[in-house]
């Protein structure tokens, strides 16, 4: 098989639709949702920058969660929106490997931070004096470091390999971004032992954030089912429910990708479940813990009160000279 040289070969992205009939409507519908969940984590991380009320380890770990969505929408709609509108849909070797290093760093990432993000929510449930304690600047800054770290290390682990395999004549990625089993479908050798070695890897990384979610929740239920005040249970039930949408949206997508044999995968499934979890979730994390959260929707109240207030008082003073 001719093979092309791998520091000048460019791949093809065959996109989430592999022939479109209406391409522009796709791109507006990916474009809309783009925008909403740049300017809703956006948003987010500058709201709770700026509010004193949000300088929490709570909306600190959040933060850190719509930073990481921000970067990783940014990593893979602008390339897909660009290829809906040119019929080039190249990528170059570099670039695929740049984009697999940052998806799974980004990805990683995300994995343990949604976990600690459960003991954090177990620690202001189960031991509300001690927080300030437990969940203090400096180990709050150890968690979201560490997560970072977990995530590149993965990315720099895998990203390497699957760069490494010669890949041959045929260079169409049917997928929308280059995600790992889509293009090793490409390479001249066999990489079953590879793919089962990061089947492995995967479920080990997985296992670690998923361990401390299970711990966390099932001890603040046990704690909540001690509760004899229902505003108690109220509360506790407020503090949590929008970290357990997120993660039963983020993980049940991630179980599908990485737990579930290759039977059940076909190219089709696989770039609407990719679709789900680099499009939708990081439009919907933002929108569910400020649509859930009266912190965060009251900080937004007062920011935009604040912004308006210096308007209101310059049109006063227009009127008052004219």
């Amino acid at each position: 098989m001719e093979m092309f040289p791998q520091n000048s070969t460019d791949f093809i992205l065959l996109g989430l639709i592999v022939h479109p009939t209406l391409p522009g409507l796709i791109f507006v519908v990916v474009f809309s949702i783009f925008l909403v969940a740049v300017i809703a984590n956006v948003t987010m991380v500058l709201l709770i920058r700026v509010d004193p009320r949000l300088h929490t380890p709570m909306y600190f770990l959040l933060s850190q969660l719509s930073l990481m969505d921000t970067v990783y929408i940014c990593v893979i709609v602008p390339k897909m929106l660009q290829d809906l509108l040119s019929e080039g849909r190249t990528i170059s070797f570099l670039g695929c490997a740049l984009q697999i290093f940052l998806y799974l760093t980004l990805i990683g990432g995300e994995f343990f931070l949604l976990g600690l993000m459960a003991y954090d929510r177990y620690v202001a449930v189960c031991s509300p004096l001690r927080y300030p304690v437990l969940m203090s600047r400096r180990v709050c800054m150890c968690m979201v470091l560490g997560s970072w770290l977990g995530g590149s290390l993965d990315g720099f682990m895998l990203t390497p390999i699957t760069m490494s395999f010669p890949y041959c004549a045929s260079r169409e990625i049917n997928h929308f971004f280059c995600e790992i089993p889509a293009v090793l479908r490409l390479s001249c050798v066999d990489t079953s032992l590879y793919e089962t070695l990061m089947y492995a890897c995967c479920v080990l990384m997985l296992l670690v954030p998923i361990s401390i979610i299970t711990v966390s929740y099932t001890r603040i239920l046990i704690t909540v089912h001690r509760m004899t005040s229902a505003e108690g249970r109220r509360k506790a039930w407020t503090t949590c429910s929008s970290h357990v949408l997120v993660v039963s949206i983020f993980y049940g997508a991630a179980f599908y990708t990485n737990v579930l044999p290759h039977s059940y995968h076909t190219p089709e499934k696989d770039k609407v479940v990719s679709a789900f979890y680099t499009i939708l979730t990081p439009m919907l994390n933002p929108l569910i813990y400020s649509l859930r959260n009266r912190d965060v929707a009251a900080a937004l109240r007062r920011t935009l009160g604040t912004c308006a207030s210096p308007r209101r008082v310059r049109d006063r003073d227009t009127l008052r000279r004219s």
